[in-house]
């Protein structure tokens, strides 16, 4: 536990109070301590939650698990840790359909050697980097202050965001970030803005609450559980959608309304699988199966419904279009074309519109709900909560990741990141640096201002880190 760098957690600790980075560590400690040989280790992202400082030591254990004669696979897109490894496998060369395939294998050596069309070579040879904002956002003079924090090991901490600025909190493990952002900020906020009757860690007051309009937390939970929540659903595309197709000469006479071609209600629907294409089979002792609906064959609507067809393709036929795709195919209806551009815009115009729910990935789930955001008419004064949004992404998708943060700022709103990657904390206007270290000896400001304040602090590890990378300016 000592070495995995959890010495100032108490014996008595609840597991259930352990960060994510803290509890991935716990995990790691036990397995060293079990002395395994021969024993495949598959690790998903082990970098989640993990301080700059934190992932040094981890692919050090990860090292020591390796020369006991172990193999370790790794999923991930830390670089130091990409460095480390023995072996790279690249999959790509983009997401969704058009990846899939083996784009590198090899050392690291190789890898950085070679000429291939790699994008993750590009990142680690600085041929591809985010750059630095030339200027930082002042906001609108106007700040949120909590003060008096003190929720779990925070100490009675004073703490002011700007607002209408990209702010982010940092520090290492267990020092206290999602304490004062998910347990006192946010929670206070929700209950305040949405009536919501949840526990808010202690604190003294918040002062400034009348300068925001709403709060909202960006997270990675899925967007719906049901096979029939979908991106188009999410974002409101596709009521546009609906009308269009009831608009066909074939849809009005057999007197088919919009609400034919929604699989949410019954009407147009195939009732077999209430709109969902695929049927559950409950198996005893085991997971349940899905087997594809024999009536529909898939396609979730009535047979009648779906020879209704809007420019050559029924509905199910557009819900299988890729949000590209959808674009091109609905330039006649702006209002559609438009949500689906932010969908685009926020990396993912791979996606179906159809494609159900519980297929996407953290990240994905996330920048649907961005772009909802984006598409909201007329919100301002918005403070947004995004936790370690960089989970799961490429340095190319954090690029795409930042280039939204800076649209929901640039409409009037204030965003607020907890966060480790150094290329989202060089981009902030502000930065609250938390610890000086994890636990009872964390809980404390460091450091804030600016990225260059917080590199400037002999005190900062997150300033140490970040101080290399503050000269990639755009």
């Amino acid at each position: 536990m000592d070495k995995v760098g959890l010495e100032y957690l108490t014996l008595s600790r609840l597991s259930r109070t352990l960060s994510g980075g803290e509890a991935q560590r716990v995990n790691l400690a036990c397995q060293l301590g079990s002395a395994l040989t021969e024993t495949l280790y598959i690790l998903d992202e082990p970098s989640i939650g993990l301080h700059p400082r934190d992932i040094s030591r981890l692919t050090l254990l990860i090292g020591e698990l390796r020369d006991r004669a172990n193999t370790v696979v790794l999923v991930g897109h830390d670089f130091e840790m990409i460095k480390s490894a023995d072996h790279v496998i690249e999959l790509g060369p983009k997401a969704g359909e058009k990846g899939g395939e083996v784009i590198f294998q090899g050392s690291v050596r190789k890898l950085l050697g070679n000429s291939h069309s790699s994008l993750t070579r590009r990142y680690l040879t600085g041929d591809e980097y985010i750059p630095v904002p030339v200027k930082r956002r002042k906001g609108s003079g106007k700040s949120l202050r909590i003060t008096d924090a003190a929720e779990n090991n925070l100490k009675n901490i004073d703490v002011a965001i700007p607002l209408r600025t990209f702010t982010c909190i940092t520090g290492v493990s267990g020092s206290g970030k999602s304490s004062l952002v998910n347990d006192v900020l946010y929670a206070a906020l929700a209950r305040k803005f949405h009536n919501e009757v949840e526990r808010v860690g202690a604190f003294g007051e918040i002062q400034g609450t009348q300068h925001l309009s709403d709060v909202v937390m960006l997270d990675q939970n899925p967007i719906g559980k049901s096979l029939r929540s979908n991106p188009v659903t999410y974002i409101k595309a596709y009521d546009e959608i609906r009308k269009a197709l009831a608009g066909v000469w074939k849809a009005r006479s057999l007197g088919f309304t919009p609400s034919y071609f929604s699989f949410n209600v019954p009407g147009g629907r195939c009732e077999t699988c209430k709109g969902e294409g695929r049927q559950k089979i409950e198996m005893y002792f085991l997971a349940d199966i899905y087997v594809t609906c024999e009536d529909c064959d898939g396609e979730r609507f009535k047979k009648d419904v779906l020879s209704v067809k809007y420019k050559n393709k029924n509905v199910n036929e557009i819900l299988d279009l890729t949000v590209t795709e959808a674009i091109n195919f609905f330039y006649e209806t702006p209002s559609v074309g438009r949500k689906l551009k932010i969908l685009q815009d926020v990396g993912l115009g791979y996606l179906r519109l159809g494609q159900p729910a519980p297929t996407f990935s953290g990240g994905e789930a996330q920048r649907i709900k961005i772009a909802r955001e984006l598409g909201r008419k007329g919100g301002s004064d918005i403070l947004y909560v995004l936790d370690e949004p960089t989970v799961g992404l490429h340095a190319e998708d954090v690029k795409k990741l930042l280039d939204v943060i800076n649209r929901l700022v640039m409409a009037g709103n204030t965003v607020l990141v907890v966060e480790h990657n150094l290329d989202v904390i060089k981009c902030a206007d502000h930065v609250i640096d938390l610890g000086p270290e994890g636990g009872a000896l964390g809980g404390e400001i460091v450091a804030q201002g600016s990225p260059e304040d917080i590199a400037a602090c002999r005190n900062s590890h997150t300033g140490r880190y970040l101080k290399p990378l503050l000269s990639q300016v755009r």
